[in-house]
């Protein structure tokens, strides 16, 4: 058997797998491949690409995969679903593995670079660290929930939910009284975990000196820059940096016919976490820009006054992704404009 590419499946116990030859015939077909016989069957098989949707595992199987001389490509999902023949109706892990088989051979398919153990390492601090901000911000709502139940409505800021939810706990009768201690205390927690992964994230990013020339741009600090290196690593992936940008979703969508361009709102595909910090980065850019007088703070308070707050944070949020890919591809350290 001829092969040269395949397309897998991905799943917890049984994946499906769909390998072609040269002429585009099937030759091999497995609807249902268990997951310790696997990576037997991938070892037996000679080198070959093989396709695979984002998902979880994909970049376990990746690197494994790869110790076999295979050429591996991860992709997003939405890139394989107009290849599968028999569309939703007839969805199935066959017929999935079938449209991966096909989606990983045409030249035009933008791919995820596949990641380390240690990049994967380094995400899973952002991930939960993110997720007890998340349950943070939860136990604030609910203190403030069952407090407006009892007459102390609070703002939304989290400040003062904890200056004033403590006051209020004498005026609260005995039960609700040991349920918002309860959830004071837990708030209490979440901000001492929260802390202590910033000091994780601190310590990467003071250990990394490509991280350390990432901090050097305005707007990008050591949550943007560990975040970047782990997702991305030297950027080899993408041409430029405007497939860079694109890949975050910083780039306007197009509604274009005609010959007549109509741009939208940016896309916001790609990781919505790294287009969340680099967004948040611009907002503090755009904030200080007039209190500066160099060449980048005078472009970015023109722009906000010509095109609005908004357009100017995504603007320079893109601009700080572009050059990121310029200091990660070429090893470039980053020089301000004068």
């Amino acid at each position: 058997m001829a092969i040269i590419a395949i397309g897998i499946d991905l799943a917890k116990n049984v994946f499906a797998v769909h390998g072609v030859d040269a002429a585009g015939k099937a030759v091999l077909v497995r609807p249902a491949v268990r997951r310790d016989a696997l990576l037997e069957l991938m070892a037996k098989l000679p080198p070959c690409l093989i396709g695979m949707e984002a998902c979880s595992g994909a970049h376990h199987w990746a690197r494994q995969f790869q110790q076999f001389g295979h050429q591996v490509r991860i992709m997003a999902a939405k890139f394989v679903a107009p290849y599968r023949l028999s569309g939703r109706r007839g969805k199935n892990d066959a017929a999935d593995a079938q449209a991966i088989c096909e989606a990983v051979q045409r030249p035009q398919i933008r791919f995820v670079p596949i990641k380390s153990e240690d990049a994967q390492g380094r995400l899973s601090i952002h991930r939960v660290r993110q997720g007890f901000i998340e349950q943070r911000t939860a136990t604030i709502n609910r203190i403030r929930g069952l407090l407006s139940e009892y007459g102390h409505v609070l703002p939304q800021r989290a400040e003062v939910v904890r200056r004033e939810a403590g006051q209020c706990l004498e005026d609260l009768p005995g039960w609700a009284n040991t349920a918002i201690g309860d959830l004071l205390s837990e708030l209490h927690r979440l901000d001492e975990r929260i802390a202590e992964y910033d000091r994780h994230i601190e310590t990467m990013a003071k250990a990394d000196d490509r991280c350390r020339r990432l901090m050097s741009i305005p707007g990008v600090g050591d949550k943007t820059a560990t975040a970047l290196m782990a997702s991305i690593g030297s950027a080899h992936d993408f041409k430029c940096g405007k497939q860079l940008a694109a890949w975050l979703g910083l780039v306007p969508s197009q509604y274009s016919s005609g010959g007549k361009q109509r741009l939208g709102r940016i896309t916001k595909a790609g990781d919505g976490y790294l287009r969340m910090l680099l967004i948040l980065g611009a907002r503090a850019v755009v904030a200080n820009a007039n209190k500066k007088d160099d060449r980048l703070s005078r472009w970015v308070a023109d722009l906000a006054e010509r095109r609005g707050y908004w357009k100017a944070v995504v603007a320079v949020a893109a601009k700080n992704a572009r050059m990121a890919w310029a200091m990660l591809s070429k090893g470039e350290a980053f020089k301000p404009l004068t």
